[in-house]
């Protein structure tokens, strides 16, 4: 059996960045990946794929974007490329390839059993990120084997999808670019819209990553937040990130000739029937966006900084019936479900969890004294699960690590 201090489980940016805040208070550690530096964003991600954030928000305790394009998007191989790199500079103790298996408590401390023998620590940060696995609807199961299903984690390209129509389900910034995507392929593909956030990508002549940094939005923290479970169930923003820096949005897809129809409720064999909610869910994602730039023009206003005009962001509300249709008249062979991610941790042998199987925390600090977690949506602030947000929770966790790892010392001793 191994020691050491702490085990951090999961080496993408969110157990990095605990890494290099460990390390910068001296305390011993390791880094367990079960596949490779940065793994999610190698394995999991379609080819033509960009960072959502621009490149100046690619920042990380201790090193972030350097290249000469502050404004445009990474690439996926970038991204990874930015990874490893600063995995490198910070001399992250990765161990790759190693999967863990269970997690328990022991006296002092925990047990990890992993594929590649055990570790015996004494604190634990789950950085296995928000986006585990794939949050499917239950109506699915319903539906003939004669559809094709996936999700984008299983996407790569539209040549890999069999020939035919596609629907997409899920109107946040994973489903409406997969919806393009495909659609730009020469296949016919039905939008189903839920709940989502549309923001313009360029206001007022900055992006709006920019404004809503400036405004202090992103790191706003959760205790001034009147519900955080809702906040935490806030679907991620429409927004896509292209070399032009263009928006994307319903109706373009629309004019485009994409069918949008409302969220899908209920299916049977090859039939599946769609409610008619989407006058409300434009309205509300319209009424946001409302909000979000009258915020901003006032801040433009008061820093001097109208000089540049808002130009014209038409409003958007769109409307369908209650419908319902059979899949294969339709000339519909596939389905993605692009309805967001769920966590599991079935390797976590402790009673953290609440009745939904999110592990019980305050800000990454659990009940269990020694454990943590971070990277997870809305976790101390809004921008908790953006690579540009998780070093600011990294920083605060180590903080509180290191003075419960000095307590347990003086305890033991």
């Amino acid at each position: 059996m191994q020691h050491t201090d702490v085990a951090i489980i999961g080496a993408g940016q969110a157990g990095l960045a605990m890494s290099r805040c460990l390390s910068e208070r001296g305390v011993y550690h390791v880094v367990l990946e079960r596949g490779r530096i940065a793994e999610r964003w190698r394995s999991e991600r379609w080819d033509s794929l960009r960072l959502l954030t621009p490149n100046w928000m690619t920042r990380l305790p201790g090193g972030g974007y350097r290249g000469a394009d502050p404004d445009g998007f990474m690439t996926m191989a970038e991204t990874v490329g930015f990874l490893e790199d600063y995995a490198c500079s910070i001399t992250a103790p990765v161990e790759d390839g190693v999967e863990v298996l269970s997690v328990e408590k022991i006296e002092g401390g925990f047990r990890l059993l992993t594929d590649r023998g055990q570790w015996s620590v004494r604190a634990v940060v789950v950085a296995t990120g928000n986006s585990d696995r794939p949050r499917i609807p239950s109506i699915a199961k319903h539906i003939s084997s004669r559809i094709r299903q996936i999700v984008p984690r299983d996407y790569r390209n539209p040549r890999q999808l069999v020939q035919g129509g596609v629907l997409v389900a899920g109107a946040s910034a994973t489903g409406i670019q997969l919806a393009e995507e495909i659609h730009r392929s020469g296949r016919p593909v039905t939008l189903s819209v839920g709940s989502h956030t549309r923001l313009p990508r360029l206001y007022r002549g900055h992006d709006i990553l920019w404004w809503l940094d400036r405004l202090g939005a992103l790191v706003k923290p959760v205790a001034e937040v009147s519900d955080l479970a809702a906040a935490r169930r806030q679907p991620s923003l429409q927004l896509i990130g292209t070399p032009e820096r263009r928006s994307l949005d319903l109706a373009g897809l629309q004019e485009q000739g994409v069918r949008l129809v409302g969220r899908a409720i209920a299916a049977c064999d090859t039939r599946i029937r769609f409610n008619g909610d989407l006058a409300d869910t434009t309205a509300a994602a319209e009424r946001t966006l409302r909000r979000v730039l009258a915020n901003i023009d006032r801040a433009a206003v008061a820093e001097g900084r109208d000089s540049i005009e808002p130009g014209s962001i038409p409003s958007l509300i769109l409307s369908a019936e209650p419908t319902e249709i059979d899949l294969i008249d339709e000339g519909i062979e596939t389905i993605i479900w692009a309805t967001g991610y769920r966590r599991e941790y079935p390797w976590l042998k402790l009673d953290v969890f609440d009745t939904r199987g999110e592990i019980l925390n305050d800000g990454g600090i659990c009940s269990y004294p020694g454990l943590y977690v971070l990277g997870l949506n809305f976790m101390r602030h809004r921008s908790s699960s953006f690579l540009d947000g998780v070093g600011r929770d990294a920083e605060a966790l180590a903080a509180h690590m290191a003075m419960f790892l000095d307590a347990s010392r003086r305890a033991a001793a």
